[in-house]
């Protein structure tokens, strides 16, 4: 049996994880390394029980740190287990530090390299996520793309060749939390809210949080709308909120980060969904709920052209208004696929001769 070291440490690759491992354990052995990128519980451990996904064979324990020791630190530990395990393939997710430093150790050692959500761009360099994302694909052997727009993208960057269009993985994962979250969730009932009485809030990227001013400014706005404000608040953001003691403000409801199918019952029972995460706005699609991206660009701007995603600079003026106005659309187009994992692992058995 082929063997196939996956490796993840955030929140979006745990989800991307779960059906590749489900759906490939008669046909790979999987051995999973975790970073330790996400190493909060509410932010890793609990993905893995929710999804049921198995222990990580390996927790590298990095944690937190400045991007070049991070990534270097990841780059080093990830080397010794490929040279321990010796796999055929490794299958990197997504955009993190994680991303490069498994895609990096990988080449580096001459084994095949995937790389799952392969070829967005959101051509904005400041994005350390940007950055990762365009080395990955031009470093890695397989190239799996999730819609129309990323192959174009791989084709203007001359990487056509090692390129597939599968559709997006998350479409599975999110059809199989669905399939579980009314048994394990009861979250709206802990939260004493209901169905379309809330909004629903994310914020973690640095540009947003990390100028006060700006985080300040944005919840105040955020803080006018007629709906209550869910906030599940990232660790980051937390942090920086507490350190500048910013008060509580009276229609945003702070709550701790949550597990992943709380967080689905949570998006789907939401009124709209308001972030500036580039996962959650695909998330939203998926799931055919309004969503308001508040960052000046974005990596998904198939959603934005289908009218179910409006992207605003968190900075503007009329930025509630917008918000108010945001309407569910009548045409919902098949951006992201059907059957993600499927194609992924046919393709794998190709390229590994199995």
């Amino acid at each position: 049996m082929r063997k196939i070291v996956h490796i993840v440490g955030a929140r979006p690759q745990f989800i991307k994880l779960a059906p590749l491992v489900h759906k490939s354990k008669d046909i790979f052995e999987s051995v999973i390394i975790h970073t330790g990128q996400h190493y909060d519980r509410a932010m890793s451990d609990c993905f893995f029980d929710d999804l049921d996904i198995p222990n990580p064979a390996y927790n590298l324990n990095i944690g937190s740190a400045n991007h070049g020791k991070q990534t270097a630190e990841m780059l080093a530990g990830i080397e010794d287990v490929l040279l321990k395990e010796k796999p055929d393939a490794v299958i990197v997710y997504g955009d993190t530090n994680t991303t490069l430093a498994g895609a990096m150790a990988s080449v580096k050692l001459n084994i095949k390299t995937a790389h799952v959500e392969a070829c967005l761009r959101s051509f904005n360099k400041t994005m350390p996520e940007e950055i990762n994302r365009i080395c990955v694909d031009h470093i890695s052997s397989v190239l799996f793309v999730p819609t129309e727009v990323a192959m174009k993208n791989a084709i203007k960057e001359g990487l056509k060749d090692k390129a597939y269009l599968t559709g997006d993985i998350m479409t599975d994962s999110l059809a199989y939390g669905l399939s579980i979250v009314n048994k394990r969730s009861d979250i709206l009932a802990k939260l004493d809210i209901s169905k379309d009485s809330y909004y629903l809030l994310t914020l973690h990227r640095p540009y947003t949080v990390d100028n006060i001013s700006l985080l300040t400014e944005l919840l105040n706005k955020l803080n006018c709308l007629e709906h209550k404000v869910l906030f599940p608040i990232h660790p980051r953001t937390s942090n920086i909120l507490r350190s500048y003691n910013i008060k509580q403000l009276a229609n945003i409801r702070i709550i701790s980060p949550q597990s992943y199918l709380d967080f689905i019952a949570l998006m789907d029972n939401s009124k709209m969904i308001l972030t500036d995460s580039g996962g959650i706005q695909k998330e939203a699609f998926i799931l055919k709920k309004l969503c308001v991206t508040l960052r000046t660009e974005t990596e998904w701007t198939e959603t934005v052209q289908s009218g179910w995603n409006t992207l605003v600079n968190p900075n503007q003026d009329n930025l509630t208004d917008i918000i108010k106005s945001a309407k569910t659309q009548q045409a919902y187009p098949d951006l992201f696929g059907t059957e993600v994992t499927e194609k992924i692992i046919r393709i794998l058995k190709e390229i590994l001769a199995v």
